[in-house]
């Protein structure tokens, strides 16, 4: 009896001593977060090197890029204190793994992961918000930032806004002028399958929304009545699932009738990347395409190809209907977190700053929700001098997402997760059914 006393005596003043080492710090990442919440910039560095000299965060995500901004992270915090000595270790797993990877690592004995950089809100409501397995961090120097929109951005929190847009072939002389044009009898799109690339479902889901499908509807009231002609039947065609799907949009049967005819036309591609190589050729008139918009910077000019041989949709005068699509990268802090701290830290520093956010507002096409972190892209056509690419110039965050600009279709987690179980069960009959 006296060996099972002291026994546990000494159990209880290890677990004594642990809570007090941890207290206030990181015995539970949660408060981590509420304290966080309340610091400067400058406050939260001072805790991350703290906590984490001589150690190393791990972060996952589905950008690369994250481990070009882990290494300015570290080189900031090493010029405040030179003698920290932290390290980032970034890794990105490929396909739709990270959700796998993220639910094993918060499961496992010993916790890795501290933070991740991750998109698809429809999974990220779902599978981590809804369970409590990624937990929310707004910094208070974002939060207060002019020109922040803590309502849009902030619930999850976001990186950066992407978007991909509808481009299509210049050389034949073909024109498109409308989001109809591109479901027309004998277009097939290039475009990333919905079932590989999970943003591209998403897209699909926010269609139906009552802000996006009047968009569907304002284009189609645009067309010819030819064109009106030939569409209408297959929106009469869907006026029924969207009762049966519960759909509450007044114009949610032109969203499907146009869901529908993408799903059955669209020529599915691996990748963006050879989609814009495509695209771009000579020999590819008349071809369009739906991508991520910063693929441009990387073509390689040559008399074969040319961004100058595709026109950027929405950037004609009198296009009608949306533009692209809007997905975000959101920064979320694991709720096993080993570093809470430092995960704060990092995230404050990639939302407020410029140098944090500079490895994906180098290009165009990504958007900082703070406008202080965004570089301005509106002449990276120019050369010399010369408007050589105008297809490069971007127009901005703004403009794309404004009703009188690029009218994207923006991801909402929560609307995606309303609905996706029934209208997800929809558009892959119609997709294995092509």
């Amino acid at each position: 009896m006296r060996k099972l006393f002291a026994v546990l005596l000494a159990l209880t003043m290890v677990l004594s001593l642990a809570t007090t080492a941890f207290a206030g710090e990181t015995l539970s990442v949660e408060e981590v977060i509420k304290q966080a919440e309340q610091m400067t910039n400058e406050e939260l560095f001072k805790k991350a090197i703290e906590e984490s000299k001589g150690k190393v965060l791990y972060g996952i995500g589905n950008s690369s890029r994250g481990k070009t901004a882990g290494a300015s992270f570290i080189a900031m915090l090493q010029e405040m204190d030179p003698s920290y000595d932290g390290i980032i270790e970034w890794s990105q797993p490929k396909s739709n793994s990270i959700f796998t990877t993220l639910n094993a690592d918060i499961k496992s004995a010993k916790h890795i992961y501290a933070m991740t950089l991750i998109q698809d809100g429809n999974q990220i409501q779902s599978k981590m918000l809804d369970t409590g397995n990624l937990l929310n961090f707004i910094p208070k120097e974002w939060r207060e930032a002019e020109g922040v929109d803590v309502e849009a951005n902030g619930h999850p929190l976001a990186l950066q806004t992407l978007n991909k847009i509808f481009m299509f072939n210049n050389v034949g002389g073909d024109t498109f002028m409308n989001s109809w044009d591109f479901v027309k009898e004998g277009q097939s799109p290039l475009f990333m399958g919905v079932n590989s690339e999970l943003v591209g479902k998403n897209f699909l889901y926010m269609l139906t929304h009552e802000k996006y499908a009047n968009y569907v509807k304002d284009a189609f009231d645009a067309l010819s009545e030819e064109d009106k002609a030939y569409f209408q039947p297959f929106v009469d065609e869907v006026a029924e699932d969207a009762v049966y799907l519960g759909l509450e949009a007044e114009n949610a049967k032109y969203a499907l009738a146009w869901i529908k005819l993408w799903c059955q036309q669209y020529n599915e591609e691996t990748d963006d990347g050879p989609i814009s190589n495509i695209l771009v050729t000579r020999s590819a008139k008349g071809q369009t395409g739906l991508l991520v918009y910063s693929k441009l910077r990387s073509i390689e000019e040559s008399p074969e190809s040319s961004v100058n041989n595709i026109t950027v949709a929405a950037y004609q005068d009198g296009y009608q209907g949306f533009g692209g699509y809007a997905y975000k990268h959101y920064l979320q802090v694991v709720k096993t977190s080993p570093l809470p701290w430092t995960a704060c830290a990092f995230i404050a520093y990639m939302t407020t700053t410029q140098e944090g956010f500079s490895a994906w507002g180098k290009d165009i096409g990504g958007y900082s929700a703070n406008p202080a972190c965004n570089q301005d892209h509106s002449m990276d056509g120019y050369v010399d001098g010369e408007n050589k690419f105008d297809a490069k110039n971007d127009r901005g965050y703004d403009w794309w997402l404004s009703a009188d600009g690029g009218r994207l279709v923006v991801e909402d987690p929560a609307y995606c997760s309303q609905v996706s179980f029934d209208l997800g069960d929809w558009i892959d009959m119609i997709i294995g059914s092509r």
